[in-house]
């Protein structure tokens, strides 16, 4: 019998948990070479590898941001959008320690630490998504209809 070579991460717990159907996809991690070197590695579009981003507003609340690959946030759009005076990314140590994953490999499923999420609009409208899986150098594939059944995240349009 073959043995699964899926990480048994936090996030792959949650969606197995809800049965949600995803495919894993490992590759060789490189670092700080984010969704272009994901992309590659994988061969595929690098809009259909999704980031997840962890910013915090000016009070210091974390959330999440779901982003293409090539694409930047707009951090004052997202601000504006949230009616708060600034949005900004996380320090890395607050963000490992709020997620209870290692910057890198940042899942938005089975965070330690519930987190609102937002999500750029147009990755709704992906066939198919790569997201991390909860671990560097490891993806899952899964439906973007998926993906909201569990996070339930808010529309938004700030990306660059």
């Amino acid at each position: 019998m073959a043995r699964d070579k899926t990480p048994s991460t936090a996030a792959i717990r949650l969606l197995k948990q809800h049965k949600i159907p995803f495919i894993p996809r490992p590759y060789r991690y490189e670092e700080k070479g984010g969704t272009l070197v994901s992309a590659r590695e994988l061969g595929v579009d690098e809009h259909q590898v999704i980031k997840t981003l962890i910013m915090e507003d000016d009070s210091g609340s974390g959330l999440i941001i779901l982003m293409h690959g090539d694409r930047e946030v707009s951090l004052k759009q997202l601000a504006r959008h949230l009616s708060v005076k600034q949005v900004s990314p996380c320090p890395p140590l607050k963000a490992d320690r709020i997620t209870g994953y290692q910057t890198g490999g940042i899942s938005p499923f089975g965070t330690r630490t519930p987190l609102p999420v937002y999500i750029e609009k147009s990755i709704l409208d992906l066939n198919t998504l790569y997201i991390n899986g909860g671990k560097r150098g490891f993806l899952i594939e899964l439906k973007p209809r998926d993906l909201q059944t569990i996070l339930h995240p808010h529309p938004v349009e700030v990306g660059l």
